[in-house]
C-alpha cells in the first residue's frame, strides 16, 4: 500500500475517506472504472489491484448499474437475431 496526499474540498472528505472496508472497496473500484472503460486495464487487472475476484468486481459494478459489456439496443437485437437463426439452423 502507498499513502497518497491529495487536496480535496472539505465536503469530499467523508466520500474520499470512508470508514468501512466495503465503502473503501467501492471508492477504489470507482477510481479504476474510467481506466477500464478507456481500455487501459482489464476487469481482471482491476480486480487483481483491488485484491478481489474478477467476477466479484463485475458484480459490484453491476450493482452500481455499470455494465460489463457495453452494447447498444441495436447491437443486442442483432445478437439475439443471430442466436435465434443459429438455433433454427442447428435443429
Amino acid at each position: 500500500m502507498t499513502t497518497v496526499i491529495m487536496e480535496l474540498p472539505d465536503e469530499m472528505i467523508s466520500f474520499a475517506m470512508p470508514k468501512s472496508k466495503e465503502k473503501q472497496l467501492v471508492r477504489n473500484a470507482m477510481m479504476l472504472y474510467p481506466y477500464i472503460q478507456e481500455g487501459r486495464i482489464s476487469h481482471g487487472k482491476a480486480a487483481e489491484i483491488l485484491g478481489i475476484f474478477k467476477m466479484d468486481l463485475i458484480t459490484l459494478y453491476g450493482k452500481m448499474g455499470l455494465p460489463y459489456i457495453k452494447m447498444s439496443d441495436e447491437e443486442i437485437e442483432e445478437e439475439l437475431e443471430t442466436i435465434s437463426y443459429l438455433k433454427e439452423v442447428m435443429t
